[in-house]
């Protein structure tokens, strides 16, 4: 039994009686409708276009390796590369045309409205219970959409190029640890957002925001200790020589860490890598144990004198002072929205009634998906301006590591990666601008080796 009234999207309001009694600004929703269909269409086409080049740049190239790297890196596997990235990018036009499709069925198709009557009618009128039972539902029915894909992209994929080393029993379990941390943190989390959004009135979404910027904190401090070794085993570097070397690095640089430790990545990928985690005084180093069967000690030295780049040139602190801040924009936004009919019946979501209509439900989850799911489909073509910035930090933090260890190691060490990653070094440049968060490997080997020293 239906709890109470609902109104109904704008679709069915061209019934005069009903229209009479509209709650909602048809013209914007309709106005609504337009602008995100087309930004849809056009964010669809642009990927697809976008792909196609890179596919035809890596395929065009695939004969020969390029000038300057055909001493360091075989034809056989400058091709494996090529076949690897085409690879991906045919997948991932797959999945983009179901991520537009999932999209188009949650919004204007109706799945998101349905999903909400469902629910009103089942649990009734319950101002937490039921906007929670929504995200969680959403949340389900999403991961389970894309559970086939991940599957693939793993098991066969990856499993093919000699990159996969995930047995299907671990593949599960780690599916099975990330769905009960979500529900451990994600549902009290979740169920804290809502309460907020109900309880501090039309500023919700400040102090919505002050409570995920805390939470986002704390995470980067209790991630390393208490997340991360649920899915991997961490063992302090036990190579004397190595840890020597990367400690007098380390104070010349004038950085310290934690501790220095060792991930066994190749439990689940060949994929080799190095990386900073955690915030202040819980920082530590990871190298990929498959990265140190890969990389001499000079060479993980320069690789680990590029992360500290990044630190030096305080890149980490300006990345999360601009997520910061795009995430109170963002709030804003939604905090605005959130009070608009002709947002939510523009994108073929029905508005639960507001209070002064008799309506017990606020509409703050529905706002919540809408915005998650929407605001991307816009927000893709000021893309490339991110990627820009973040390729120049790239370069700073190269330059750096080649003043405070060996650009001639690092230029080592970076072929060697690509090599053994199958990255292709012969990209399209435009999809260079859109996509790469790093450096080509062309412009990165011709920038490390103006900073080399003449023989």
């Amino acid at each position: 039994m239906r709890p109470h009234p609902r109104a109904r999207p704008y679709t069915a309001w061209l019934n005069p009686a009903l229209r009479a009694r509209s709650l909602i600004d048809l013209p914007a929703a309709y106005l609504t409708t337009l602008a995100f269909g087309a930004a849809l269409l056009l964010n669809v086409l642009t990927k697809l276009w976008l792909a196609s080049r890179q596919i035809r740049a890596v395929a065009r190239h695939r004969g020969a390796v390029p000038a300057e790297f055909a001493g360091a890196i075989a034809l056989g596997t400058h091709q494996r590369a090529a076949d690897y990235t085409v690879a991906r990018l045919r997948f991932g036009l797959l999945e983009l045309l179901l991520g537009a499709a999932v999209l188009l069925g949650w919004t204007l198709l109706g799945g998101l409205d349905a999903l909400n009557g469902a629910l009103l009618d089942w649990l009734g009128p319950r101002p937490l219970v039921q906007p929670l039972a929504l995200l969680v539902a959403f949340a389900l029915i999403n991961g389970l959409i894309e559970l086939p894909a991940s599957g693939w992209q793993t098991f066969v994929i990856e499993q093919r190029f000699g990159f996969n080393r995930m047995s299907a029993r671990l593949w599960w379990a780690d599916l099975f640890k990330s769905a009960l941390l979500g529900v451990l943190i994600g549902l009290p989390l979740a169920a804290g957002v809502l309460w907020l959004m109900q309880a501090t009135g039309s500023a919700w979404w400040l102090w919505t925001w002050g409570a995920w910027m805390a939470f986002s904190l704390l995470m980067l401090v209790l991630y390393p200790t208490l997340i991360a070794p649920l899915f991997n085993t961490f063992e302090p570097l036990d190579d004397a020589v190595l840890r020597e070397r990367v400690a007098a690095l380390m104070a010349r640089c004038g950085f310290t860490a934690k501790g220095l430790f060792v991930m066994d990545g190749s439990r689940r990928s060949a994929h080799a890598n190095a990386y900073f985690t955690g915030f202040g005084a819980a920082k530590r180093v990871v190298f990929f144990d498959t990265l140190l069967t890969q990389l001499n000690p000079p060479e993980v030295e320069a690789v680990l004198a590029h992360e500290l780049g990044h630190f030096k040139h305080r890149h980490i602190v300006q990345r999360i002072v601009m997520l910061f801040a795009l995430s109170l924009a963002g709030l804003a936004l939604l905090g605005w929205l959130a009070g608009q009919s002709w947002f939510y019946a523009g994108l073929g979501v029905t508005p639960n009634l507001p209070a002064s209509m008799g309506g017990a439900v606020p509409n703050h989850a529905l706002a919540l998906l809408l915005f998650v799911g929407v605001v991307p489909v816009f927000t893709f073509f000021v893309s490339p301006l991110a990627a820009t910035l973040s390729r120049r930090h790239e370069f700073q933090a190269d330059a750096y590591a080649a003043r405070q260890s060996s650009a001639q190691a690092l230029c080592n060490a970076l072929v060697k990666l690509y090599k053994d990653n199958a990255s292709t070094l012969t990209p399209d440049p435009l999809y260079v601008r859109f996509y790469y968060s790093h450096p080509p490997a062309s412009e990165r080997m011709a920038h490390l080796g103006a900073r080399m020293s003449p023989a």
